[in-house]
């Protein structure tokens, strides 16, 4: 779906992807909008489902979680959809994308340790093969979604 945003919604999606807790009246303060005609775009841009949710960011590491990493999958015959299926019980995944080439699956997980990333490679190598990249640091960490110039 390509939406027509204008400016003024573009200026207002830039601060809620920067703090989605602003007050319509800062946003408004700054983006000269009265609070309700803030208020107004915002809904009608949920309405349309270009702003899909808000979430609060969370530190894997400041919650019990010393490892985060990168999992491909690349499934056997027949066992895409049996874990297509499961993945979503797995409470390691943070995110998981179904992608083209040589893997099937790519994941974002977090874990306690090392001794937990075993344990969770083994519960997926029942349904495939699969290779492990330990994130050392973010180095760019939900960006936000800017203004395509044509």
């Amino acid at each position: 779906m390509n939406t027509k945003i204008d400016v003024l919604n573009w200026k207002i999606l830039k601060l809620l992807q920067e703090n989605a807790r602003e007050s319509f009246a800062n946003i408004g303060r700054k983006v000269g909008l009265t609070p309700p005609a803030v208020a107004e775009r915002v809904k009608k841009m949920e309405d349309i489902g270009v702003i899909s949710g808000y979430k609060a960011v969370v530190s894997h590491s400041h919650t019990g979680y010393q490892l985060k990493a990168i999992i491909t999958l690349r499934a056997f015959m027949g066992k895409l959809r049996p874990f297509l299926d499961i993945v979503n019980t797995y409470e390691e995944v943070v995110n998981c994308y179904r992608i083209t080439g040589n893997e099937n699956i790519i994941m974002l997980v977090v874990l306690k340790d090392q001794f937990h990333l075993e344990k969770f490679i083994d519960k997926l190598i029942q349904y495939g093969e699969t290779r492990t990249h330990i994130i050392l640091s973010d180095v760019v960490s939900n960006a936000p979604i800017k203004k395509r110039e044509v």
